[in-house]
C-alpha cells in the first residue's frame, strides 16, 4: 500500500497537486491538518480514500483533531501536532503515541520535514515508533524545501520517504 502524505496547505492547493503527480499513484492520502477544507478539495478530485484532522487554524468544529488507521496490520497516529508542542519537542507526542498504541505517527504544525524512529514499549516497528513530518507544500519553513511524504507499507514493514517540489 503506498500512502502519501501532506500537511500545511494553508489554503494554496496548486502545489498539493504537483506533489500528488510527483508521488505517483497512491492507495490513499493523509493531511496532517491545516486547512482541513483543502483536503477536502484534493479529494474531491481524487479516486482515493482521505484521511484529515484539523491544525491550528482549522476551527475544531471543521473535523477531527486525531485520527486513528489500521493498514495491513501498522496503527497509523494521525495529528497536526500543535496541542504537544511540537515545535518545542516531539515528547508529548510521543507519549500520546504510546498510549494509543501506534506504530507510526503523522504529524504536521512545524512545516519542516523530517522523520525517525522512536524506541517504544510495545511497538512492532523492530526500529521502533516511526515519527514523519511531511512538512509544507505551499509555506516551508526549512529553506525553502516545499515537501510531502510518502509511506510504503509492504507486509507490516513501514518504509518511509520525503520528497521534495
Amino acid at each position: 500500500m503506498k500512502i502519501g502524505l501532506l500537511s500545511d496547505t494553508h489554503g494554496i492547493v496548486e502545489p498539493a497537486f504537483i506533489a500528488l503527480e510527483m508521488m505517483g499513484p497512491v492507495d490513499l492520502l493523509i493531511h496532517a491538518g491545516d486547512h482541513y477544507h483543502d483536503a477536502t478539495s484534493i479529494a474531491a478530485s481524487l479516486n482515493v480514500p482521505i484521511h484529515a484532522v484539523v491544525g491550528n487554524c482549522d476551527s475544531r468544529l471543521e473535523g477531527p483533531e486525531e485520527k486513528i488507521l489500521e493498514v495491513e496490520g501498522v496503527r497509523i497516529y494521525i495529528t497536526h501536532g500543535h496541542k504537544y508542542n511540537v515545535k518545542m519537542s516531539l515528547f508529548g507526542l510521543y507519549n500520546r503515541a504510546v498510549e494509543l498504541r501506534a506504530s507510526v505517527v503523522v504529524y504536521g504544525h512545524t512545516h519542516v520535514a523530517g522523520y525517525g524512529y522512536t524506541p517504544s514499549p510495545g511497538c512492532p516497528n523492530r526500529e521502533g515508533l516511526l515519527m514523519i513530518n511531511p512538512g509544507s507544500v505551499s509555506k516551508p519553513r526549512d529553506e525553502g524545501k516545499y515537501s510531502f511524504g510518502v509511506l510504503e507499507i509492504t507486509d507490516g514493514a513501514v518504509k518511509p520517504s520525503i520528497l521534495c517540489l
